[in-house]
């Protein structure tokens, strides 16, 4: 999957923000809203994207750190 780097909010590390229960609570509420895209595998981390008015969170087994330097 493909996200356009200006629609991209945020990367965030599964097991550092998950220890948050507003991570949790967010997390939890987006897939209830069907904002999640799921990955076929364990997932590392998460990219919050807004595209044409629509929040989405991709799941990722790839890392934060990796994510980042793909988008430099």
């Amino acid at each position: 999957m493909a996200v356009r780097e200006k629609s991209v909010i945020g990367i965030f590390d599964l097991d550092n923000t998950s220890t948050s229960k507003r991570t949790r609570l967010f997390l939890a509420r987006a897939e209830k809203e069907g904002q999640v895209v799921p990955c076929d595998e364990l997932p590392k981390s998460f990219v919050l994207s807004t595209e044409y008015g629509m929040d989405r969170v991709y799941l990722t087994a790839l890392s934060s750190s990796t994510l980042e330097k793909r988008m430099k």
